[in-house]
């Protein structure tokens, strides 16, 4: 098991809630946060409890006390906070560039590329004066292979990506890695939604017959590979991206 806390921030999500899950499979202690959902989050929060030690806290990822809350709560856990998960992510859909409007990108900037900035500002001290630790960032794949209509989603997880890697280079001489996990179309979260809102069924279809592994993403595939870049298993691996996508972007 690994020595100390872990955070995950957007734990009650579809994704989140899969990485809280396999992380308990290697960590002693973890927080998750919430937004809205405080009756999931304590279901959640009570599954997790039956393997480790768990606690769930609400957060507004814009407000810099609810993240200190939310941080001050890990690193009081077991020897302190040592991995910090950002699965936060605003609740959109695939609009064109044209129909986006000024309100709607200032929302999902100020939730997910500006709340990723804050949390990298209040958990970086916190790292450092307890040795070290991981951070793992979940992103997009359509950085790597843009689909029409993905801009509101990708330009945001493109600037978390670019911080990702500019903790990696500047702070692994305190110990600290940092890598990013981008997902392609997940049967989970937004992918969800999206393939029931979007578009109709043939053109899943017809999208499935394009990934190599012809079936798109489970949550549990994208908190493998978080679960990994979180775990000492990843020593030696940062400023990285592990792609998630089935091949799809090939």
């Amino acid at each position: 098991m690994t020595e100390g806390s872990v955070l995950v921030f957007g734990g009650s999500g579809g994704l989140g809630s899969a990485i809280c899950t396999r992380l308990t499979e290697e960590w002693k202690s973890l927080v998750l946060t919430y937004h809205g959902n405080a009756e999931k989050a304590a279901s959640i929060r009570a599954d997790l409890a039956n393997k480790i030690e768990a606690d769930a806290v609400r957060a507004d990822i814009r407000s810099d006390s609810d993240v200190q809350a939310a941080i001050d709560k890990a690193d009081a856990m077991n020897s302190g906070l040592k991995g910090v998960i950002f699965a936060s992510g605003a609740n959109i859909l695939q609009p064109f560039v044209s129909q986006i409007d000024q309100k709607q990108w200032d929302d999902v900037i100020s939730i997910e590329l500006l709340g990723f900035t804050r949390v990298i500002r209040l958990t970086l001290p916190v790292l450092r004066k307890n040795g070290g630790g991981a951070y793992v960032s979940v992103v997009s794949f359509g950085t790597y292979w843009f689909p029409p209509g993905d801009a509101i989603s990708a330009v945001p997880k493109a600037g978390i990506e670019m911080l990702t890697r500019a903790v990696a280079k500047e702070e692994g001489r305190y110990g600290i890695r940092a890598n990013s996990v981008a997902p392609g179309i997940i049967n989970a979260g937004l992918g969800s939604v999206m393939q029931d809102k979007v578009y109709n069924a043939k053109i899943w279809e017809d999208q499935k017959k394009r990934v190599p592994l012809r079936r798109f993403g489970e949550a549990s595939d994208i908190a493998e590979a978080v679960g990994f870049c979180a775990s000492p298993r990843s020593s030696y691996i940062t400023g990285q991206t592990i792609i998630v996508d089935g091949g799809l972007r090939l």
